[in-house]
């Protein structure tokens, strides 16, 4: 029985890794990477209204504990996880997370069932950036960065890093170039995601499409929910993968 109501449970494991998975809906595929702590209830609903909207969606559950709130004690223990795991790049510039190597594996999975252009990658908070590192081999072809926050943006260089290889960086850039586009989303306010959009800005060009909103929130699709923001990955999603 699955831990969440309506979803269907399976793990899946690759490239020597395994994690739980939930499945719902139909349709294109869509990768939603919850936030610290985990799938909680709002990340659960943001990724039922993905799902509702026409897409198959797959959620995989990479830390905390599937559908239990956020509260302080919650977040404390997913962060000592992260910080103690060898699978998540925290502290480093210029280094890709080594959980990358799974979620393409994923993404890739999930393109040859469905087929179709790609499959949409939406990453929040620590996970922000996964959906970059998620478009080197080509199955990701709607990548969103809702308040990229990895590596924690502890100094200058650690905030202004994406969480990507000097090659992974080349990949994207790549990826960019022939027309994959990338949409991000943050609080302007939010000292958390650093100078992230600035770098994404420089790097990628016109071909990153920044959503900034006013105010000092920081969970855009979740905790902090912009409706408006919300349709736009949604618009986002139809546009790139519904052929």
């Amino acid at each position: 029985m699955s831990r969440l109501t309506g979803w269907d449970e399976s793990v899946f494991a690759a490239e020597g890794r395994g994690y739980p998975v939930f499945r719902r809906g139909s349709g294109p595929g869509v990768i939603v990477i919850h936030e610290i702590p985990g799938i909680t209830p709002t990340v659960q609903a943001f990724a039922e209204e993905v799902a509702d909207a026409g897409f198959t969606v797959l959620m995989p559950s990479l830390f905390g504990t599937p559908g239990v709130a956020m509260s302080g004690p919650e977040i404390a223990k997913s962060l000592v996880k992260i910080c103690i795991s060898k699978e998540f790049t925290t502290l480093a510039t210029g280094r890709t997370s080594p959980i990358a190597t799974w979620t393409r594996a994923l993404a890739r999975e999930l393109h040859e069932e469905l087929g179709g252009p790609g499959v949409g990658a939406l990453g929040m908070c620590f996970t922000g950036g996964f959906a970059l590192a998620m478009m080197v081999d080509g199955h990701v072809a709607a990548p969103v960065l809702s308040q990229p926050s990895a590596p924690f943006a502890v100094t200058k260089a650690l905030g202004a890093d994406l969480n990507l290889s000097p090659a992974d960086l080349a990949a994207v850039k790549e990826r960019v170039d022939a027309g994959c586009q990338v949409l991000g989303l943050r609080y302007r306010g939010d000292k958390v995601v650093g100078t992230r959009f600035d770098t994404l800005r420089r790097e990628l060009g016109d071909g990153f499409l920044a959503v900034e909103l006013d105010g000092k929130g920081h969970s855009v699709v979740t905790e902090d929910r912009d409706d408006a923001s919300v349709k736009r990955v949604l618009q986002f999603f139809r546009d790139r993968l519904q052929t």
